[in-house]
């Protein structure tokens, strides 16, 4: 259990970490610790200590924060994915300005 509260603190610590550069390192790193915590999974079992009891209701409290960690970083690169998509799509607008104009048939004038 031990081992859990560690690997749970550590995963604390790479999403707080917002480098942009560094994000695909981060994302490797995250995932080697949440491969680590499903092995250590199978091992924990009761019957539980006094002191596992206790640091169980600290991986408790941890694992609420871990969780809103990881969403907020999982949120932050959807949000840097979608900004890098409407960056391409206003580009390609600048590039060639009549390409999303719909042509859907000769125009008739209805004056002569």
């Amino acid at each position: 259990m031990q081992e859990w509260h560690t690997i749970t603190t550590k995963l604390i610590q790479l999403t707080g970490n917002t480098v942009d550069e560094q994000r695909d390192n981060i994302i490797s790193a995250i995932e080697s610790q949440l491969d680590a915590r499903d092995q250590l999974l199978p091992h924990i079992h009761s019957p539980f200590t006094v002191e596992e009891q206790q640091l169980g209701k600290e991986l408790i409290i941890l694992e609420s924060s871990m969780k809103k960690s990881l969403e907020t970083f999982t949120k932050q690169i959807r949000n840097d994915i979608t900004d890098a998509q409407l960056k391409k799509d206003n580009m390609k607008s600048y590039v060639n300005p009549y390409s999303d104009i719909a042509r859907d048939g000769a125009y008739y004038d209805t004056k002569q």
